[in-house]
């Protein structure tokens, strides 16, 4: 994906997705919430989220307790993430997923990316996903799409060309499949519905 490769569309769109932060951040501390029986994230100590926009996942994160870095390839993204007050003792950096992050391996107990590999070409995804286990000691979370879609998400998701249909179909499988230098990226996947048309695929990175 081009785009996301430079991040030049989401420079140019920053602007307007900062609008979006405050919306953000409450329907992320409610997935959070909802999902707690299920996993804890308050239970980590580290985490690193991937393709991070303007840090409302992030900020979110960090009031869990949680030590923050925010990866994203689009500078402006981030410039807007830097100026929130609440984001303070966030680490934010310019990184692309698709190439190989830096990050020592086992770097973070948790790495997340949140509605990142759905626009994603299949081999792109794989190559995230084979670097967010490389980064993860405990935990990989691919939050996304499920398979419950509305007919709004189809249109828009029909208009921009991308993967999603694929992906949802496939997302399980295909992290369950995913392998680099001959070696699987996971060693388990679990899903769990956090939303009505949205899922954490919980990757457990392999050894």
């Amino acid at each position: 994906m081009d785009d996301m490769k430079s991040g030049s569309l989401f420079n140019k769109i920053a602007p307007i997705y900062n609008l979006f932060y405050p919306m953000q951040k409450r329907n992320f501390r409610r997935i959070i919430k909802n999902a707690q029986q299920e996993l804890d994230l308050s239970a980590f100590t580290s985490i690193l989220d991937v393709g991070c926009g303007t840090g409302a996942l992030c900020s979110v994160l960090h009031e869990q307790g949680l030590q923050v870095t925010g990866l994203d390839p689009a500078g402006r993204m981030l410039q807007f993430a830097k100026q929130r007050p609440e984001n303070k003792g966030i680490s934010f950096l310019q990184g692309n997923a698709l190439e190989r992050l830096p990050f020592e391996d086992k770097s973070f107990d948790v790495c997340i990316a949140s509605y990142v590999a759905h626009g994603m070409p299949h081999e792109d995804r794989r190559r995230m996903y084979s670097q967010m286990g490389r980064v993860a000691k405990k935990l990989v979370i691919i939050y996304d799409y499920n398979a419950s879609r509305s007919l709004l998400t189809t249109a828009i998701e029909w208009l921009e060309r991308g993967d999603y249909f694929r992906f949802i179909k496939e997302a399980k499988k295909e992290m369950e499949n995913c392998m680099t230098d001959m070696k699987a990226c996971f060693s388990g996947v679990r899903v769990i519905d956090v939303d009505t048309r949205a899922a954490w695929y919980i990757c457990t990175p392999s050894r």
